[in-house]
């Protein structure tokens, strides 16, 4: 019974939810930044239409990361339960390719900006060790023997109707795989849906509510 229902998780459900809002094109559409990871054995692409325009959008996504405007998404589980910003800070809207925004609020563990393309592109970049999760450069040339490498990608495009379609494109490899891919399965491929799905609810509420 259980391998059925993880059969069918795996066929049915699965990629609907690496696939939340995003059209068939949109999916299939390479993003920059993919190519950071090119043998990627994970990937999800979800979107939303923002009610803004890029100009408008772009600050909410400068100011991303904790100690600055937290990820808009559950706070008590990626900001340390301090609230996300509710307005655009100047102070945060300072961003630059290999600038480190911390992923916890320890600063243990960090985002590097790989790719930044005003109004159109934010790549994030994370290499982490397992089982602890500490930080390793991808580019020395040496992979430790259990690791995850990923990238959060934030794609803006202009829609007809004066908004933003805003696509989000993550990429990973990870080894061992016999022991990642479980987890990718069935507990970082669920949470990310429950994270992005919240992130991109409350960029379309802060947006909105200045339209």
């Amino acid at each position: 019974m259980a391998a059925t229902s993880l059969a069918a998780l795996i066929t049915f459900i699965r990629p609907r939810l690496l696939t939340w809002g995003a059209s068939s094109d949109e999916v299939a559409r390479a993003y920059p930044g993919d190519e950071l990871v090119p043998n990627a054995d994970g990937s999800s692409t979800m979107a939303t239409t923002l009610p803004a325009p890029p100009a408008e959008a772009w600050p909410w996504l400068l100011q991303m990361g904790c100690n600055r405007g937290g990820w808009y998404s559950w706070d008590r589980l990626d900001n340390g339960g301090q609230p996300s910003a509710d307005r655009i800070v100047r102070a945060w809207q300072s961003l630059e390719v290999g600038q480190r925004l911390d992923a916890v609020p320890s600063g243990d563990a960090w985002f590097t900006v790989a790719v930044l393309d005003p109004q159109r592109t934010l790549v994030l970049r994370s290499s982490l060790t397992l089982p602890f999760g500490h930080p390793f450069d991808p580019s020395s040339g040496t992979e430790p023997s259990a690791y995850v490498d990923s990238i959060w990608g934030f794609h803006l495009d202009p829609d007809a109707g004066g908004g933003t379609r805003l696509v989000v494109r993550t990429r990973s490899r990870s080894r061992p795989r016999l022991l990642t891919r479980p987890m990718d399965v069935l507990f970082w491929e669920p949470t990310h849906l429950v994270m992005q799905t919240r992130q991109l609810r409350n960029l379309r509420m802060r947006l909105g509510a200045r339209a």
